[in-house]
């Protein structure tokens, strides 16, 4: 389920016309050649959260935001967008259900070359279909 989720909220994320026209690119870890701002899936992990019937995973997720620029704002805006199309991912995907979708934590730090990086990680809940 955990790659099957991966695979849903990238093309989630990337059908998003408010991301699309922002962001460069939207792609499993760091793009190979793209500029900021782009935005990465780059880490997962899951462990077993099965009921008595149905087999479940827990899956932690991170993705980072990579932007350029001197204003903070301009990246907050960005995330907001972002976390705001994670909340709303349909619960029903083929093969599973997301039962809980939960933003764990957020990291920004401003890198070398006037860059930022926003490092963002949330909790799936999800059972087979």
């Amino acid at each position: 389920m955990e790659t099957q989720l991966r695979a849903a909220l990238l093309a989630w994320l990337r059908a998003d016309p408010v991301l699309a026209a922002q962001l460069n690119s939207v792609t499993e870890e760091a793009p190979q050649r793209a500029s900021p701002p782009w935005l990465g899936l780059v880490t997962s992990a899951s462990a077993d959260w099965s009921v008595k019937d149905t087999p479940g995973r827990e899956v932690r997720i991170a993705l980072e935001l990579h932007t350029r620029g001197d204003d903070p704002a301009t990246a907050a805006a960005l995330v907001e967008a972002i976390e705001n199309r994670i909340a709303a991912l349909p619960r029903a995907q083929d093969g599973f259900a997301v039962v809980t979708i939960v933003f764990l934590r957020s990291r920004v730090e401003q890198r070398p070359a006037n860059t930022r990086a926003a490092l963002l990680e949330y909790r799936f809940r999800l059972l087979a279909a």
